[in-house]
């Protein structure tokens, strides 16, 4: 049997397609788009001009050690641009992937959500009154800065803008808040600090 030989760009247009559906790409869209399972887990990647900063470290460089969990276990400043019009909160995670060795998951260290839209700055230590602080890895509710067992960590801040409060409980999980999210993320961003023991 003689196989068609396919010319080039049907296989290239073919082989598009393939990646695009395995990074998420939808054949009318350029920006990966929300996981539709849980949003909240695992890397984000950039949907629209919502931009996370912070003025105490670089994108992917080291986390000041003032900001860890045996020193002053505050959080670092962060700077948020690029907000929608059609956001109504935003939810923030930090979390370290770099656990699953030595603890065997991903650590979660910061949970907040409903924070405001008119947000633009998280101050150093922040204690949010109009927002939710949901319950890290220490057991504690709030902020829980790195702590790494082994060797260097890179730690995740991850941005969501919604278009909904969420109705969830103050003593939800990530998980749970996660998939509260789905369908109402409008755009995300994230930030990545490393920490050393």
């Amino acid at each position: 049997m003689v196989r068609p030989i396919l010319p080039r760009r049907t296989v290239v247009i073919g082989l598009l397609g393939l990646l695009g559906g395995c990074i998420g790409l939808s054949p009318n869209r350029s920006t990966p788009t929300p996981d539709s399972a849980n949003p909240a887990q695992g890397d984000v990647s950039q949907i629209g001009e919502l931009s996370l900063t912070s003025p105490a470290f670089e994108d992917g460089g080291p986390i000041p050690a003032e900001y860890g969990h045996s020193q002053r276990n505050v959080n670092p400043p962060l700077t948020i641009s690029g907000t929608p019009a059609e956001t109504e909160s935003f939810t923030l995670i930090m979390d370290d992937p770099d656990a699953v060795g030595p603890a065997g998951k991903v650590w979660l260290h910061w949970l907040v959500w409903n924070i405001p839209p008119r947000v633009t700055e998280i101050p150093d230590g922040w204690n949010p009154m109009d927002a939710i602080q949901g319950t890290n890895d220490f057991g504690d509710r709030g902020y829980g800065g790195p702590d790494p067992p082994d060797s260097v960590h890179t730690y995740r801040f991850k941005l969501f803008a919604l278009d909904a409060l969420l109705d969830v409980s103050a003593d939800a999980t990530e998980e749970a808040l996660g998939r509260s999210m789905v369908d109402h993320v409008v755009a995300q961003t994230q930030l990545e600090g490393t920490y050393a023991p």
